[in-house]
């Protein structure tokens, strides 16, 4: 099975209520994005990281992951998204010591808040990207806009965020799921669109 390289293209969260996010990951050299529900404090992890201008006051969680595998010599080469099981992304850390590698199983939101800390690139297989990507029609003269988001903004909302109830999709039919995707989908709600889809995916 083929790798896909992916990149991060931003963390989207609904105006309107608090509650789960969704991480927006990119295929690279292609349309498909993969958006993964994740917790507010993976989010808020994630961003500042992002955000090189923003640094907390005392180090989070990947941050000490970050410094105490520095401290031994170990680095993380990359990180693979390599199973979808009920809506849920399955991820290993390559990490390498004195020239031997190691693979270590981690949910998918600390591996990328750890790729991000150690620069390493993500991957995932074609065949999750055909399962749980979805498409974007890009017009070849324009990039796909998407919100800007101030970085301290975010942060600031992560921070706030309380749990999220989530909807009760089971009395739709598969057709108008795969409507309300669309709709989702072209509104550029990820979170919604990462719902609907983990629901479609378990019928």
């Amino acid at each position: 099975m083929s790798l896909k390289r992916l990149n991060i293209r931003g963390i989207s969260y609904s105006q309107t209520q608090n509650g789960a996010y969704a991480l927006v990951l990119k295929e690279v050299d292609g349309s498909r994005q993969l958006p993964i529900v994740i917790g507010a404090f993976e989010a808020q992890s994630i961003a500042i990281a992002l955000e090189k201008e923003l640094s907390p006051p005392r180090p989070l969680t990947h941050d000490l992951f970050k410094t105490f595998a520095q401290r031994f010599s170990i680095v993380v080469k990359q990180v693979i998204i390599h199973k979808l099981v009920d809506g849920v992304f399955y991820s290993s850390l390559i990490c390498e010591r004195d020239k031997i590698e190691e693979i270590i199983d981690a949910r998918t939101s600390d591996a990328i808040a750890l790729a991000v800390r150690f620069k390493a690139p993500v991957f995932t297989y074609e065949n999750i990207l055909e399962e749980a990507g979805i498409q974007q029609h890009i017009k070849p003269d324009k990039e796909l806009e998407m919100e800007e988001l101030d970085g301290e903004e975010m942060i600031e909302e992560l921070i706030n965020a309380a749990a999220q109830e989530v909807d009760d999709y089971s009395k739709f039919s598969i057709s108008e799921l795969n409507k309300m995707l669309d709709e989702a989908v072209s509104n550029e709600d990820y979170e919604l669109a990462a719902q609907i889809r983990d629901e479609i995916s378990k019928r």
